[in-house]
């Protein structure tokens, strides 16, 4: 049992006596845990963001050189840009949302915050996963739309291989690989951030209680 279900069954035990004081005890301790979870969630986005940019840092030009090839180069580095500026946003948001919690003195506000940050999290979510299930896509469809071209990139040797059967191998390996990497994401997702919404929702049926 937590302090905040210790203060709740001597709130109720004292209800008759102290019900302010109680009251305002139990609130102070829902909304201190809720500005801590929506700091973190704050936090980790950063870390996304300066983590993923650090790994493209890294990366070298050498390994564009088979999307050059293909005509996606050029697409791939507006789209991260474009990507980077939208977390750009998030990131503003998650700090909104973090300090409008800070200063908040009312229930029902607390609680008005808490639906609109969980709404923030859910979109910011299912952005990273359209996004890459879109991007996937448009650069499959620029990659198969010429299949000689594809062969010559991904076979430089001209190997004797069959160019169809060649290309339904690597039209299965990308599908299956975009699953994988959709899979991967929501799991990271649902565990990251899923934990954080869980908290951020006790906290809000805490303050329903309280509203009663």
């Amino acid at each position: 049992m937590d302090e905040l279900d210790l203060l709740k069954k001597d709130w109720k035990k004292q209800e008759s006596s102290y019900p302010k004081l109680s009251y305002n005890e139990i609130y102070k301790i829902i909304h201190k845990k809720s500005s801590s979870i929506v700091k973190w969630i704050f936090v980790i986005c950063i870390a996304e963001f300066l983590f993923w940019g650090f790994i493209n840092l890294l990366i070298p030009e050498s390994f564009f050189t088979i999307y050059e090839k293909l005509h996606v180069k050029a697409f791939l580095k507006i789209s991260n840009i474009l990507h980077y500026a939208v977390v750009v946003v998030f990131i503003y948001l998650f700090y909104k949302n973090y300090n409008s919690i800070c200063v908040i003195d009312s229930t029902s506000l607390l609680m008005k915050k808490i639906i609109k940050t969980r709404k923030t999290v859910n979109y910011y979510v299912y952005y990273n996963i359209i996004m890459t299930v879109i991007l996937s896509i448009i650069v499959n469809i620029i990659m198969f739309s010429d299949s000689t071209l594809l062969n010559e990139v991904m076979n430089p040797k001209h190997l004797e291989i069959n160019e169809t059967k060649f290309f339904y191998i690597m039209l299965i390996a990308q599908i299956v690989g975009l699953l994988i990497m959709i899979g991967l994401l929501w799991l990271y997702y649902k565990f990251v951030y899923g934990i954080l919404l869980r908290k951020l929702n006790k906290n809000y049926k805490e303050l329903e209680t309280l509203e009663v």
